[in-house]
């Protein structure tokens, strides 16, 4: 019986399956490479985190980010130069060669609780059991499409990781719906693309980071607005370095944070691409859409209460992602049925562990126990060193049962 199985081949997967190797944790990770990276981003993309923020983590700090771009001769700094999304994914791929190259891309089929475990069966038709399972699954399965555009053909609207290719737009018009950083990339880099795009917000103004500025800050300015992975402020460096204590805090509290903390907004280089570019409709929001002539014809109501009509060819809602496990359908009925869940998000111990014995959650599913931070890379590595260290103590707990049983069937004797 194969002790862990790790589905999921992202930041998360990747730095779970390191730190298992590490101690010698039998495993097996399943899942395509940097797949939400690769095939659900945008060519041209910018990462909104900082050089030293956006790492994949091996236990010892081997093959940082850092590390990879001094060797491919990439320019890189810390902070103040951004990450391009072809530089990321390729630094995800050169890791899973170093230092997981058992990673197996065949995809998870089904996945079923049975009194030794739980048995997974792949597309391939392979089935085993394993005792423990992780899920570090990404964002993909979760996108998040209001209900008033939900309904269109998908033809006319689109969620916005459904565009690695933006050139099919070239000449038409689009409205992309959103005001966070999916929303602002989209709509810079469609215009780039040829496109006649207009971005459609509820927000009244839209927020972009501030450009670093190279000066070396004041140690009032650092107290004041420390620096962390999720960005500068008091409560990012709280959420990026203690989703341990934040997973203390009430139920209520820790839901209400992850839904207002690190609000909508975009990197600083992308306010170049969209200001005086793309035209802004602020503070408004699709109550209805309908086909009109083979167009979108899109109601919108302002925050003010009026309304206005805007017709376009397509739309794309980059309006986020919502965790909601039975968007996970390799997951059988009832082994989800056996997940405790708040507000469609598994509800988990300290460890990482749900309410079913052995099952795991690591990434966007894991935020609304331990933060945001869950929901970027930097949260990898967090996660990767409280999984490996709950497995490798099950690992020991497993080695005892062992051997207490081969101890009494060897006294029955």
């Amino acid at each position: 019986m194969l002790n862990t199985a790790i589905i999921g081949a992202g930041p998360y997967g990747l730095s779970i399956g390191a730190h298992l190797r590490k101690r010698g944790i039998p495993f097996r990770i399943f899942g395509r490479p940097m797949d939400s990276w690769l095939a659900h981003m945008p060519k041209g993309m910018m990462l909104k985190s900082d050089g030293f923020a956006s790492n994949i983590y091996d236990p010892e700090d081997g093959f940082t980010l850092k590390q990879f771009c001094a060797e491919k001769g990439i320019r890189y700094a810390d902070s103040g130069v951004p990450v391009s999304l072809e530089t990321f994914c390729a630094y995800g791929l050169a890791f899973r060669d170093r230092l997981l190259p058992e990673l197996e891309q065949t995809l998870v089929d089904s996945i079923e609780r049975s009194e030794e475990g739980f048995v997974i069966r792949l597309e391939d038709g392979e089935t085993f059991t394993a005792r423990r399972v992780v899920l570090a699954v990404g964002i993909t399965h979760f996108e998040h499409v209001p209900a008033s555009l939900s309904h269109l053909p998908a033809q006319y609207v689109s969620h916005s990781a459904r565009h690695r290719e933006l050139e099919r737009f070239k000449g038409r018009s689009v409205a992309v719906i959103g005001g966070g950083s999916s929303a602002l990339d989209l709509a810079g880099l469609l215009h780039q693309a040829g496109a006649h795009v207009q971005l459609i917000t509820r927000r009244k103004e839209l927020a972009f980071h501030s450009k670093p500025t190279g000066k070396t800050r004041s140690l009032w300015q650092r107290l004041r607005n420390p620096a962390s992975g999720l960005g500068p402020g008091l409560s990012s460096r709280f959420f990026a370095d203690a989703p341990w204590v934040f997973h203390y805090l009430p139920e209520s509290i820790r839901v209400k944070a992850v839904q207002r903390a690190l609000g909508p907004s975009g990197g600083y280089f992308v306010r170049d691409m969209v200001i005086d570019k793309v035209p802004l409709l602020l503070g408004c929001s699709p109550e209805q859409a309908d086909i009109h002539e083979g167009k979108v014809r899109l109601q919108l109501r302002s925050l003010d209460g009026t309304t206005k009509e805007v017709v376009t060819e397509h739309v794309i809602a980059a309006t986020g992602y919502k965790v909601d496990l039975g968007r996970l359908p390799f997951l059988s009925q009832g082994l989800r049925s056996q997940v405790r869940v708040m507000n469609g998000a598994p509800v988990l111990a300290s460890n990482f562990e749900s309410s079913v014995p052995g099952l795991y959650f690591a990434g966007i599913a894991a935020a609304n126990s331990f933060g945001p931070v869950m929901r970027f890379a930097f949260g990898a590595g967090f996660a990767a060193r409280r999984l490996a260290r709950t497995l490798h103590q099950s690992l020991s707990q497993d080695k005892k049962e062992v051997a207490v049983s081969a101890h009494f069937a060897a006294s029955v004797k």
